[in-house]
């Protein structure tokens, strides 16, 4: 292929699923907004679990984020993170149990919210999240890819042992619309496709969730405390004012 034709290429399917994203699961973001502004209303927080390598960069993406809500509290999970070996992330993700414990190390429980992404949607620690989230009484939002968890043959090896997938369990299911194996763009004469899509959808469906709560609440007259850049002008000032509420009650911060 042409040199520079795939970044075009990988430009137009980005857009694809990001306008498949727009233009099919409105309602479920603004079902998910409602719950996360509900949460912030209520002064509650709202957890954030991106079980698996990528998936945590969704989380990270409304976390301390600049617009994004100081309420979430990210479950940032040092097994699972890539920075801490990325074979050890993948054997932690697949390890029945192990989101079980990350849930019941946080607390989470009646009257709280669990905002799970994680585009694949199958593998145990993500359904041992929900699943125990729910157990315990607290509502689920899921993030994940309806098409990847349907297609993907029961017998793989990531797989929960119940082989359910994370959008049959969760309160809210928002379809990010990956396709099976992620990667998109094929090159004649290469076995292996390339240009992964998974870190875009997620990062347009949590960003989507986050602004559409926000404009709920500022609609119902309640100003919720929002990030602001601290390498703008003014940052450190305007988030200083509201530290004094989150500190200890955010545990990455």
């Amino acid at each position: 292929m042409e040199e520079g034709r795939l970044t075009d290429c990988y430009f137009e399917e980005i857009l694809k699923i990001l306008e498949e994203i727009r233009d099919t699961e409105r309602g479920q973001i603004l079902k998910a907004a409602r719950m996360v502004a509900d949460q912030v209303k209520q002064d509650k927080k709202v957890y954030v679990f991106g079980p698996g390598g990528h998936s945590n960069l969704a989380a990270m993406e409304v976390f301390f984020r600049a617009g994004g809500l100081m309420h979430i509290d990210a479950i940032l999970n040092q097994d699972t993170m890539l920075s801490n070996g990325a074979l050890k992330s993948m054997q932690a993700e697949r390890l029945p149990g192990y989101g079980r414990i990350v849930i019941e190390d946080c607390g989470i429980g009646e009257g709280d919210l669990l905002w799970i992404v994680n585009a694949y949607g199958i593998n145990s620690a993500t359904i041992d999240a929900a699943l125990t989230a729910k157990e315990r009484g607290a509502k689920v939002i899921g993030v994940s890819s309806r098409e990847h968890a349907m297609t993907c043959p029961e017998d793989h090896v990531a797989r929960h042992p119940s082989k359910k997938n994370l959008h049959d369990i969760v309160d809210c299911a928002v379809d990010c619309k990956v396709k099976l194996g992620d990667a998109t763009l094929e090159i004649e004469g290469f076995p292996q496709k390339i240009g992964a899509l998974s870190t875009y959808a997620n990062a347009y469906v949590m960003n989507c969730i986050v602004v559409e709560a926000v404009n709920m609440l500022v609609n119902e007259g309640v100003n919720p405390p929002v990030w602001r850049s601290g390498n703008c002008p003014g940052g450190d000032e305007w988030n200083n004012q509201f530290l004094s509420r989150f500190k200890g009650r955010i545990r990455s911060l």
